[in-house]
């Protein structure tokens, strides 16, 4: 094969977000051969819209919080559907992960004695988020970005992955993918191959994700042999943009209500006081009075309501939408202009005030933003181990939003990013020592032909479907019947459409050439995206109850059974096996935590 670029090394990191660069770095510090792959350019993943902060108990603001507190905060976030293990760890290390960030350039604001300030953040006790005002996750990159290129790691930027590859034996042995810009075939061979590809919000209509997440690493690992856990449930950021309908799903960052700001409805009522669950009641504030006093008095601990986890307020919001008092264009008010000096919001929310002056002609220093739930995060992902994030396949790892297990069913705001620096060195720690120990298994010449003839095949077409129409019909379906509120019907529907999509998809038409071709990379991702698609929504009819970031309203409430099963998605020819599967259970130590706080 002469359109064939060749290249040998020991760890192959796919992705170059907060997870796959962390996990590279820790790779090569530890000896290993390490490149990575990503989709854009290296600094433009999009970790760099993480905008609130780094969750981590340093004690810097509250001295009484620690790993105990933001373990127990994590768990009761994800209503115990976590894996304990995976958010032990992450409680434990990420304190670590924030200060070797800093011994490494990050550049944090600072509370009045000097420390890395931290906020506040919906589901914390505790102010606990390091932050860069809400710029974090670009200052995180930025840092990650410099170490890589100074221990020499080789970046292939602009590249696709579209198949792994496997020895006779069932091991990690590469992966093939693409030059985006020239349409070039690559060869990348490397014993342990690391996923930190993202989530899934392209396959949805309204979401705050970048072009990058259409699933690739998901699918990817199913078909390579890996399982994905808990696939149904996804989380409906409670604010993104929702004006004008351009930017419909860009980001608002939970941090305007973690520094003051308020939800009304259209009525001008303050609606999240009717919508606190029992399970937050003890600690949420039932009186604006008292609500307002947090954020000058905190030894109560009595949160504002509109800091509940986001599950609850994403879903709070989209009811009073639905009973009519929602905004001119489908959301409600997120009012900080009232609460803080113009000021203050520039000085903490430079982002917010020039994404909306610029986008939405809004000034939030003098009026409300209008918001709504937008798909933001998926917390189902490949099924790892939580010490060393190595999957069911060997040489095979996950970390970052790809992985599941870490946050159960709701993932609170924060905890990605400590997630992606936590999970992101176990995987490349472990991933070192596994090629270390393994040889390179060679790769096999007719999975490469193949490789090559599914890629081209699009070309080799005529008069099929166009890979945007697809896409356009799945983020409709999936939007309209697997979204924030779901029923069986609905969802059956979906499957069914989806299945309608998988045959369309086969008969995909791209014109012109490979180079600079934006229609042959949406017809190769959409495989991706259907597949991943396919596991949301029979994760979802399997899911008999209404947990976190999965609501089904003909099964309201949280049911006691489903509080111990995992749903495990695996491949199974073209479509996707269901299994249920027992959840870890958590050491008396561990659950002793819950009694004392």
């Amino acid at each position: 094969m002469t359109d064939l670029q060749r290249a040998f090394y020991d760890v192959l990191v796919i992705g170059a977000g907060g997870a796959g660069l962390r996990a590279a770095i820790e790779a090569a510090e530890q000896g290993a051969r390490t490149a990575v792959v990503c989709k854009s350019l290296l600094g433009k993943a999009h970790t760099v819209m993480a905008e609130g902060g780094i969750a981590a108990a340093m004690g810097n603001v509250y001295p009484q919080d620690g790993w105990k507190v933001h373990f127990r905060d994590t768990m009761r976030g994800g209503k115990m559907l976590n894996h304990w293990r995976m958010a032990q760890l992450h409680a434990q290390e990420a304190p670590d992960r924030v200060r070797e960030l800093e011994d490494w350039g990050a550049l944090f604001d600072r509370t009045p004695e000097g420390l890395i300030s931290q906020r506040d953040f919906g589901g914390h006790r505790f102010a606990r988020l390091a932050h860069v005002g809400d710029r974090t996750g670009l200052e995180l990159i930025r840092t990650l970005q410099q170490r890589t290129v100074a221990l020499g790691i080789d970046v292939y930027m602009e590249c696709t992955v579209t198949r792994l590859l496997r020895a006779h034996d069932g091991r990690m042995a590469g992966a093939f993918g693409y030059w985006r810009e020239s349409g070039q075939f690559l060869a990348l061979q490397a014993p342990a191959v690391v996923l930190a590809t993202g989530g899934i919000g392209k396959s949805y209509k309204v979401t705050s994700n970048s072009w990058e997440y259409t699933g690739d690493g998901h699918s990817l690992a199913l078909q390579a042999g890996a399982s994905l856990v808990n696939m149904e449930f996804v989380q409906f950021h409670p604010t993104g943009m929702v004006w004008p309908p351009s930017v419909r799903g860009i980001l608002v960052t939970e941090s305007v209500r973690g520094d003051g700001g308020i939800l009304k409805n259209s009525a001008g009522n303050r609606f999240m006081f009717d919508y606190i669950p029992d399970f937050f009641r003890k600690e949420t504030a039932e009186t604006e009075e008292e609500a307002d006093r947090w954020y000058t008095d905190k030894t109560n601990n009595r949160r504002p309501p509109e800091l509940l986890p986001r599950d609850e307020v994403a879903r709070a919001i989209n009811s009073e939408v639905k009973a009519g008092r929602g905004s001119p264009h489908g959301g409600v008010f997120l009012d900080i202009a009232s609460r803080r000096s113009a000021e203050y919001v520039r000085k903490r929310l430079p982002s917010m005030y020039h994404q909306f002056k610029e986008l939405a002609e809004v000034d939030i220093t003098a009026e409300p933003m209008e918001v709504g739930p937008t798909c933001h995060y998926v917390m189902g992902g490949v099924e790892v181990d939580p010490d060393t994030e190595s999957s069911v396949v060997p040489g095979l790892y996950a970390a970052g939003e790809v992985a599941g297990g870490m946050h159960g069913s709701n993932r609170l705001g924060g905890n990605s990013l400590s997630d992606l620096l936590v999970f992101g060195r176990r995987a490349g720690a472990a991933a070192s020592a596994y090629a270390r120990e393994t040889d390179a298994a060679p790769l096999r010449e007719d999975d490469l032909t193949d490789a090559t003839r599914e890629a081209l095949a699009p070309f080799a077409r005529e008069g099929g479907e166009n890979p945007y129409t697809v896409q356009h019909d799945l983020q409709t379906c999936m939007n309209d019947l697997v979204g924030i509120i779901r029923t069986a019907a609905e969802v059956q529907q979906a499957l069914d459409r989806i299945e309608e999509l998988k045959i369309r998809a086969k008969a995909l038409t791209v014109q012109g050439q490979r180079q600079y071709n934006p229609g042959w990379h949406l017809a190769l991702d959409l495989p991706h995206m259907l597949r991943v698609s396919e596991c949301i929504a029979k994760a979802a009819l399997e899911r008999e109850e209404s947990r976190g970031g999965h609501t089904r309203d003909d099964f309201p409430g949280p049911d006691p059974e489903w509080a111990k099963i995992n749903v495990i998605c695996t491949a199974d020819g073209e479509g996707i096996a269901l299994k249920r599967q027992p959840l870890p259970v958590m050491p008396d130590e561990l659950a002793a935590i819950f009694e004392e706080h």
